[in-house]
């Protein structure tokens, strides 16, 4: 037989050869997408950054595209107010922690995945050390302190990373990629921001919009890992539910960045 293809670049701890279930056999008949890119998901460790309404989805949908190995980060309980747009999470879940609803959502579609629980606050030293065995992040939490350490976490280990974020009628995805040598990242986007009232809590956000932003996002760590089509990296996505479009916006590194700006390679 003719010998395995090599790893995508992220792959960062090669793993042995799966074997693959009928849990995905619809999605390899898709063209460009064969049992190689299968066992790259396969081989792949997701990380999972927030289990609300966007990492919900994300997490659903890589255990049911058959990734390895997942990681969930969150230390919040499960309340009855999130139910509407937390699709992980059922009304026999209140008051369970939100990494181990999500880990039993995710086991009932497929068994065979390995999932890891952190349900404890990670500061920049823990959370950078975590994805240092990490191939993929996708970030779904909901404030901008969070998500741009995260961001600088990806950058300084140059881990592919997807972000996501959606309020009232309106959402967007971004991807950074490593590969890229002028590639952006979230900070370029967003620099030093602050949350103030910027955030679902207080301004709400339509359930199905974070459906639709999560299965996004999802949809490009799996590109990310099995290198089907073309990911989102250097573009900002904006979904406007009002209006039904969707904007794809170009979007330049700042060579000023402080993540991403002083290249040393």
């Amino acid at each position: 037989p003719p010998p395995p293809p090599p790893p995508l670049f992220f792959l960062k701890k090669p793993r042995p050869p799966p074997i693959l279930s009928g849990l995905v056999g619809s999605e390899m008949c898709i063209r460009d997408r064969d049992i190689t890119g299968q066992q790259r998901l396969r081989d792949a460790h997701a990380l999972v950054m927030g289990l609300g309404g966007l990492g919900s989805p994300v997490a659903l949908y890589l255990a049911a595209a058959g990734l390895g190995q997942l990681t969930l980060v969150d230390f919040d309980a499960v309340d009855l107010s999130n139910l509407q747009r937390q699709i992980a999470h059922g009304t026999h879940d209140i008051g369970t922690l939100k990494v181990n609803s999500a880990k039993a959502s995710i086991e009932e579609i497929n068994p065979l995945i390995n999932v890891n629980e952190i349900s404890t606050e990670l500061d920049k030293a823990a959370l950078a050390s975590l994805i240092s065995d990490i191939d993929v992040v996708v970030d779904g939490t909901d404030n901008f302190k969070t998500r741009l350490m995260v961001n600088d976490a990806c950058v300084n280990t140059r881990t592919a990373l997807v972000s996501g974020a959606a309020i009232k009628l309106e959402g967007q995805i971004m991807a950074y990629d490593p590969t890229l040598e002028d590639g952006p990242c979230y900070r370029c986007l967003y620099g030093h921001a602050s949350d103030g009232d910027f955030n679902c809590a207080e301004n709400g956000v339509l359930a199905t919009v974070v459906g639709v932003v999560g299965t996004i996002m999802a949809t490009e760590a799996i590109k990310m890992i099995t290198g089907l089509g073309k990911n989102l990296a250097g573009f900002l996505l904006v979904f406007d539910a009002a209006s039904m479009e969707f904007r794809k916006l170009r979007l330049p590194r700042n060579p000023d960045c402080r993540a991403c700006g002083p290249r040393s390679d």
